[in-house]
């Protein structure tokens, strides 16, 4: 079979991007709410410095968007990752808490560049038989990269909270060079987006593909990326009463169903197509997380937070490899992935917020029942929609 074949050579440059980046992430992701402390603020402005970061993610990506299509995938990725790069080691200086504000909110501008460009470039580069197959690969580097991360982080957090941001700048700026340096050239099937049609928001919105993509960006953006991150943590410390490294726990087995669905997914959208694996990813992420809400002891918890990895593993690769059958290899997909993007991090935003108001007043199970129920809904959206991957775009693989 085709997509036994191996990756393409740029393909794999990408992958080493991803990993350093998540990597550096890592570093940074258990030391920065402690860090914002330091400068004598409580815990609710300590969590704002995390939430800018996501804030100023949504406030650019139209604009990022705009730039790939004026300066081309490559150009703007780069750009991204020093601005990031920059940001954070100027976050290291910071003297109080306002300068890291500013520096962590500049940040997030750069990190919607490289993260929009990234899915231009993946989509340009990987054939369209293999989307599945490279979507599942990417999501490994990155995850593998954020699993390491933490761990080095607090190692490095034991020589100073500053010095961790240091390394994840360094991490950046290496992975800048990786691209610049060994990304292929322009070519027929690599041309940068400057370079080639726009494919326009209205005409992605009008496919059903890509409007059921778009709402579970949204609802995945909400729960992966929102309420396990932020919620989780307190419901392990409040509910279930366990020490704060159960938390840690949670993350680390919903990774691990990550990684155990990411060895095959990607394959399987490529054979079956994108639906067969989305719709089950999206039920099985979305019933495990209600089911969370309902644990009352560490064994069934740990559980369900595995299964929800795992169905978080089915659907990413297919989801992402479902836009790039809308945008196809043919043209620029700026506009069209930074609204994308923008639904996933506006669900990181808001999810949170509403499951904790849900906590402080109905209780934690209705708090993760709504949270699972948005995920469902997702699952029923992608139900009348098209099979991306069979007819997808005529400029696509001409």
């Amino acid at each position: 079979m085709r997509n036994k074949e191996p990756l393409p050579r740029d393909i794999k440059v990408m992958l080493a991007a991803a990993f350093l980046i998540a990597l550096g992430f890592g570093l940074v992701a258990p030391v920065l709410p402690q860090f914002a402390t330091s400068f004598d603020v409580g815990a609710t402005a300590a969590a704002v410095i995390v939430s800018i970061f996501a804030f100023m993610r949504l406030v650019f990506a139209p604009a990022g968007g705009a730039l790939i299509g004026r300066f081309g995938e490559r150009n703007v990725y780069v750009t991204g990752l020093l601005i990031v790069a920059a940001s954070t080691a100027a976050c290291a200086f910071a003297q109080d808490y306002w300068q890291l504000l500013v520096f962590r909110g500049l940040g997030g501008a750069g990190s919607v560049m490289f993260t929009v460009a990234a899915m231009g470039l993946l989509i340009r580069l990987a054939p369209p038989e293999r989307r599945g197959r490279v979507s599942g690969a990417y999501a490994s580097a990155f995850l593998i990269g954020s699993v390491l991360g933490p761990v080095v982080g607090g190692l490095l957090a034991g020589f100073g909270l500053r010095v961790p941001f240091l390394a994840y700048a360094g991490a950046l700026l290496a992975a800048a060079i990786v691209v610049r340096s060994l990304l292929g050239g322009q070519d027929a099937g690599t041309q940068e987006a400057g370079h080639l049609p726009a494919m326009p928001l209205k005409e992605a919105l009008a496919d059903s593909a890509y409007r059921a993509a778009v709402f579970s960006s949204f609802g995945n953006g909400w729960v992966t990326f929102g309420v396990r991150m932020a919620t989780i943590p307190l419901f392990a410390t409040a509910v279930l009463q366990s020490r704060p490294e159960t938390a840690a726990w949670a993350l680390a087995v919903f990774a691990v169903g990550n990684a155990l669905a990411l060895t095959f997914s990607g394959r399987l959208s490529d054979a079956w197509g994108r639906k067969p694996l989305l719709i089950p990813g999206l039920l099985v992420t979305g019933a495990a997380t209600a089911v969370i809400g309902l644990t009352t002891g560490l064994p069934l918890f740990l559980a369900a937070s595995a299964v929800a990895g795992f169905g978080s593993g089915l659907l990413g690769p297919a989801q992402q490899a479902a836009v790039a059958d809308v945008i196809g290899r043919g043209r620029s997909g700026g506009k069209v992935l930074a609204v994308f993007q923008m639904a996933a991090d506006t669900g990181a935003i808001i999810g949170p917020i509403v499951a904790g108001l849900l906590a402080d007043q109905l209780g934690y199970g209705w708090a993760f029942g709504i949270t699972g129920g948005v995920l469902l809904l997702t699952a029923a959206a992608w139900l009348p929609a098209r099979e991306p991957s069979k007819h997808s775009s005529v400029v696509a693989e001409d």
